[in-house]
Parts: C-alpha cells; structure tokens; sequence
C-alpha cells in the first residue's frame, strides 16, 4: 500500500479537503474551511499544517471560540447540513468556550466538528500551560466536558488513530438522523508527530443522503390512522426543512384538506401565505394554531423532536381521544408521545402518504373551521401591528412592574412597542431576508408574527434558546447565502453576552444587519418571574439603590455607539418613524449594520391558549406565589403524563 509521511495536522487537511456529500445525485464538497482562534495548543501542531498547505479549506479567524462555533452551526443549518466549517481552538479556555456551541448543536441536530487541543499524550511536560489537573485521573483533561454534549468524542494520543477517528466523525456529521456535534480532540505534542499514512485514506469519499422509504406496514397502518380522523393536524417540524419537503407538505395538506402548524424549526420550510398553514404552534404559538390543536382528534408530527414548547408541556392538544403518529429518520424521536412511528425521510413519506390517501378517497372533516381560526389571529395581528404608546396602552402589559415603563421612556426615549417594531420591519426589509434568532421574547414574537415565502429564510435556534447565537450564526447564514440580506434578531441581554464576530463579520467584508431590541434587561425571564408572582430581581438592567439592592434607575446604554466602534453603520431608533427611516437606510450599506431600537418593556406578545410547566415553589408566603402555584398544578393535572 503506497504511503505518505506527514504530521497529524497535515493529514486532517489533506482529509478534510477530499470529503463530499451527495443528495439526490447532487454532490457538495462538505468542509468548506476552518475556523481558528490560535494558542499554543493548536498553532504549531494544526495551525503549522493550514499555514504551510490549506488546500482547498478556507481559513477564517474568530474572535471568541464559541462565537466562531456558532459561526460554524449557523453555516451548516443554513446549508441544510451539507456543508460545513470545522472549528479549531487551544487547549484549556479556548476548548471549554467552545462546549455551549457543541451542546447548542447537538440539541439542533447540526453537525459541528471541533477540534480542541489537549494536553502531552506523552504527560512529560506536565502541567502543561493551561492543564486542569485531576488528582483522580491524569487522563481527564477539559475536552472530557466535550463527551455529554457531542454525538461524537475522540481523541488521539497517537498518529494512526486519526484515521478511524476522521471516519467515525464523517459517519455522525452525514447522518441526517443523528447528527450534532463531533469533537476530536488533539494531544498537542502528537499534532505535530508524523505518520506513514495509506494514500488511500485520502482518496476522494461521497457520504450519501439517502430517502428511506416508509416499509409498507407502516404506511397501511398510518393511512388508516388519519382514515379514521376527522380533524387531523400535521406538525411541520425542521425534518421538513432539512428533508427539503416543503412543496410535498403543502400539496398534501391542501390535497386532503388538512391544516398544518410550524415548530420553530420548522417554519420557513412551507410558505405562510398557504391557506392550510395556520402558524407556529404551541407555548410560542398563535391563537390560530392552538385553537385547532386543541381539537384535533389526529396529530401527525413531520420532523419534529415534539419539545415541550410544541405541544404545551404535553397540554396543547386536548381532545379525549387524540392520537399521534410521528414520521422521522429519527427512531427516538418518533416514538416520542407514544406516537405511531414511521421512520423514514420527510419528503419520501409525505409522497407516499400522498399517493395512498388519494387512492382511498380521504378528506378530512374541517368546514370552515380553518379560515374561522385564521381570522381571529388576522384580526390580533393588527391589533399588535398598530399597538402605540398612548391611551390605553398598559392594557396590553401582562406584568406591570411599577414605573418600568414610564422609568424606560425617562431614560430612553424609546415609545415603540416591541410587537409594532416587528410588524414595520416585516414591511421594511426583503421579501428573501434571512431573519437568525435564538433567545428571549423574540423567538416568541417571531414564531406568531412573523410571515414569509422564501424558503429558509426563517432562521431560529430555539432547541438550545442559546444568548450570543444570533450574531454569530447569522454570520454563518451570510456566509452560507452572500446574495441574501441578513438579519439578526437579537435582545440587549443576548447581544451584551456574545457579539464578538460582528468584528468578523467586517474582516470578511460579510454585511449582517443587527436589529438589537433594547427593553434594559432580560425581558422574556423578567415577564416569567413577574407573571408568577415573584419581584423583579436581577431581570432588568438597574443600578442599586440606597438600600443595596438591584432596584435604582434603568441604566441607559448606548449600543449603537459600541458597534460604531467597530467600524458598523449604526442608528438608534426611538419612534416608530425612525426605525423605518433607519432600515431604509440599511439596505443600502455594504458594511453591516445595527440599529439600536428602544422598545417598551412588557410589549412582547402573549401565550394564545397554551401552558409551559415550570418549577415553582411549593411553599411561599407570599398570596401571589401561592396563586401562582395553585394555577400550575391544575394544568399540570390535566397535561399529558408521558
């Protein structure tokens, strides 16, 4: 066998550049490059190989090692997981900064490979700069917090077991119904040691995306699941976006008369203007939605992991003889609500039902209930598009903390309501635009809200709600999609915890536009512990008072000045007339942008006839915690046990 002298760096180069993808006969090449923070960890050994021959992988330098992760899962998602940028960091910080992406991208389902340096494989110079040390184990290094979050962990204290490791990474990473992260982490000193490596290892390989096919017996006893429902519901999931079958959804939900409702993941997959899709669903659902999934003696969930969020912590569909079926490549997922499980990719199932639904003369029983839904949220949706401050205003406030509101227009200047500001910018930015969001009220408001037609446009991580994605992913998107806008929907708390590749965004010459909703604090968790009762503590951005606690005046902070600061187009947007003013402008920069917009705490939309279970006190002396509690257990009684 004829072999090749080269380092473990060279070889992941060399093998990371010949590795494809092949669906429906197209062919990708998937890693497009590597993302790099460098330390000493990483930057003789693997950084020594991509300065000396990158081949064909483009190189791109991150500013905070999670940050560039999220770059990389941001990519990929957008990409519908056929293209990839792997991650390369330095032992110790550098690594453990990368584990939240890891776990963020494993919770998603989107491959993200990691290579983190490591300690010696020999243990000779230990400690080695940065080395946690375990009087338990000499082997247990950080990169062993990488093992609960990845699908994936290896690593290589010698060369020849890179090659099982690299196939082994391949294998998760291609694997539509198990993928996530993947993390190989890398003994410095045997970064740099050679090996005579088979050429064969690096011949070209093409990792196929096949369609498995329902098998007969799951289609017959499926067809005859929804045969027997007069008011079935399908749940359009992310396995609908990632199996690209969005046309066959809609064609057979229009076919047999059948609504369909969005997971996060899933919108954007199918258009909104559809008469049959009735918007998202669940605890960040619309009332459309939610009113029909109350009824619906048959959910059928398409690419769904069925989280808590969509089906109400197990409360959303309430009719006494439901029945569920679930089509994924994920056997664990399918079998999720003692559903009915078909195991098979999304678009190949969808086709079949089709074909078997027409032959038996199916069409559910819906007469007008469908439009009737549609209306009622219609007709709320202006009512929060054109929401102002003025008259009548608290009215929209599910929990008033006193003076927030007044103290936030004193401070800020800001009269916008939250809602409104989504309504305009809808209106104001591309039919196409990307929109990336991850964390706080806005995944909410945007699940409700938001309407579009071009396919993927709607991107949102809302697995993992991880703060600090939505910059760095929609880095990501833009990278993945350069002709479209993108925009990063993104609280002030979000954007205070990670806006690092905004920096990047500007090296690359990639414009991401930055829409920062400032309400002075963690709006979203400040409704939750309010809404249950419980003061407003460490939830909103306030200086201390006299008496030591977190209660003084809002703290006003200029973020526009920040981004200035790094070299963006920057506005601040106090009225509505100046947001659309701002975006306006936007669309003509070709830096990227922010725009500072201070919208009115509290003025986020609200649940529309759903329930999350959350964990409060049993015990409290205060009446509206104990009402609070009081309410909690009679929904909890009445959810789903399993």
């Amino acid at each position: 066998m004829k072999c090749t002298k080269m380092t473990v760096g060279q070889a992941i180069v060399r093998f990371l550049d010949n590795q494809y993808v092949e669906m429906d006969g197209v062919q990708t090449k998937f890693v497009d490059g590597i993302f790099t923070i460098f330390g000493h960890g990483i930057v003789v050994g693997l950084g020594q190989a991509l300065d000396e021959n990158p081949r064909g992988l483009r190189v791109y330098q991150g500013r905070n090692e999670q940050g560039m992760a999220h770059v990389a899962a941001g990519y990929a998602k957008q990409k519908n997981r056929r293209k990839i940028i792997a991650c390369a960091s330095s032992i110790g910080p550098g690594a453990a900064n990368m584990i939240t992406a890891a776990a963020d991208a494993t919770v998603n389902n989107v491959p993200l490979l990691l290579f983190p340096g490591d300690t010696f494989a020999t243990r000779q110079p230990d400690p080695v700069l940065q080395q946690i040390e375990q009087p338990s184990s000499l082997a247990v290094t950080t990169n062993d917090a990488f093992k609960p979050v990845c699908k994936y962990w290896d690593r290589i204290i010698r060369p020849e077991q890179l090659m099982s490791a690299l196939i082994n990474a391949m294998r998760v990473l291609t694997d539509p119904a198990d993928t996530g992260a993947v993390c190989i982490a890398l003994s410095q000193d045997v970064e740099g040691e050679a090996y005579e490596y088979p050429d064969e290892f690096f011949k070209k390989r093409v990792h196929r995306i096949t369609r498995p096919r329902p098998v007969a017996e799951d289609l017959d006893a499926l067809v005859s699941l929804i045969k027997n429902s007069k008011k079935p519901l399908v749940i359009c999931g992310g396995g609908v976006r990632y199996s690209e079958a969005g046309e066959a959804l809609e064609a057979f939900c229009k076919a047999f008369n059948i609504p369909f409702a969005e997971t996060q993941s899933g919108k954007s997959a199918c258009r909104s203007s559809h008469p049959m899709n009735l918007g998202g669903v669940g605890v960040t659902g619309n009332l459309s939605a939610n009113m029909i999934a109350e009824k619906a003696d048959l959910v059928l969930a398409v690419g769904s992991r069925l989280s808590d969020f969509t089906t109400g912590s197990k409360s959303q569909y309430k009719h006494a003889g439901v029945k569920y079926a679930a089509i994924n490549l994920s056997k664990f997922h399918a079998y999720k609500l003692d559903a009915y499980p078909v195991v098979a990719d999304a678009k190949a199932a969808i086709e079949d039902l089709t074909k078997a639904l027409k032959k038996a003369g199916y069409r559910s029983a819906y007469s007008g209930e469908i439009e009737a839904a549609k209306a009622a949220w219609d007709k709320e949706m202006k009512k929060l598009s054109d929401y102002k401050y003025g008259k009548g205003f608290k009215t929209l406030i599910a929990a008033q903390r006193k003076g927030s509101v007044e103290d936030f227009v004193k401070v800020t200047g800001g009269t916008v309501t939250q809602t409104a500001a989504l309504a305009l910018v809808r209106e104001e930015i591309p039919a196409d635009a990307i929109i990336v969001g991850s964390s706080g009220s806005l995944p909410g408001d945007l699940q409700r809200m938001w309407t579009t037609d071009a396919r993927d446009a709607y991107h949102m991580e809302y697995g993992y709600s991880c703060m600090g994605y939505e910059i760095a992913a929609a880095l990501g998107a833009k990278m993945a999609e350069p002709k479209r806008e993108v925009y990063a929907m993104c609280g002030d708390g979000s954007f205070l915890m990670l806006h690092s590749e905004l920096i990047t965004s500007l090296q690359e010459g990639m414009k991401i536009n930055v829409l920062l909703f400032d309400n002075c604090g963690f709006g979203c968790i400040n409704n939750l512990q309010m809404g249950n009762g419980i003061g407003s503590l460490a939830t909103e951005f306030r200086y201390r008072d006299k008496k030591g606690k977190l209660d003084g005046d809002m703290m006003p902070i200029d973020y526009a000045l920040v981004a200035k600061g790094y070299g963006c187009k920057t506005y601040t947007a106090r009225t509505p007339e100046e947001l659309r003013k701002a975006l306006a402008d936007a669309k003509k920069q070709k830096i990227s942008t922010l725009i500072d917009i201070k919208v009115l705490p509290k003025t986020m939309t609200d649940g529309y006839r759903s329930w999350w279970n959350v964990g409060l006190a049993e015990v409290t002396g205060i009446k509206a915690e104990q009402a609070a509690y009081a309410k909690l257990i009679k929904a909890r009684d009445a959810a789903r046990r399993y």
